[in-house]
């Protein structure tokens, strides 16, 4: 019998695996330069709780909304207003597949685009819709056109 090992809190608690260097390093990296050439259109944030489906969240490594506010008074814990885009960064102990169905659950709450970002490969497959998806590597300019949004992505794997 195969013994599994025991999960670490942050797994427990987000319900994915725990992140690694690259992927700390390609997160920051999207959230300051999505952040500084988008902050009039978007708010971008990290490890929000997002829910998906009626009391059931998901922590996208990075959600995109149209600009929110902040309000000292009035803080969540979490959204049930649905992201325009969701950003997943692969973790070197995460399974791809979970990834690619999670993206289903995005697309069905109204999501217009999910980035599955891939660390090892320096490269972002940005999903339009299930299946349907376009690949961008390190030397390429992304375009997602649902969200208007074009990145260098030398700048993203520095």
């Amino acid at each position: 019998m195969e013994e599994t090992a025991a999960k670490s809190q942050y797994e427990t608690e987000r319900g994915k695996p725990t992140p690694s260097l690259n992927h700390a390093i390609v997160q920051k990296n999207l959230v300051s330069t999505l952040d500084w050439k988008y902050k009039a259109k978007y708010s971008i944030l990290p490890e929000i709780n997002v829910e998906v489906v009626t009391n059931r969240d998901r922590v996208p490594d990075i959600a995109i909304y149209p600009v929110i506010e902040f309000v000292p008074e009035a803080d969540v814990i979490h959204m049930t207003e649905t992201p325009l885009g969701v950003i997943e960064i692969l973790s070197p102990k995460q399974d791809l597949t979970e990834l690619i169905q999670k993206s289903s659950e995005y697309f069905k709450k109204g999501v217009k685009s999910y980035w599955l970002v891939l660390p090892s490969l320096q490269s972002i497959y940005v999903f339009s819709a299930p299946g349907e998806y376009e690949n961008f590597n390190y030397r390429e300019v992304l375009r997602d056109e649902q969200l208007g949004i074009e990145l260098d992505l030398k700048e993203i794997f520095r």
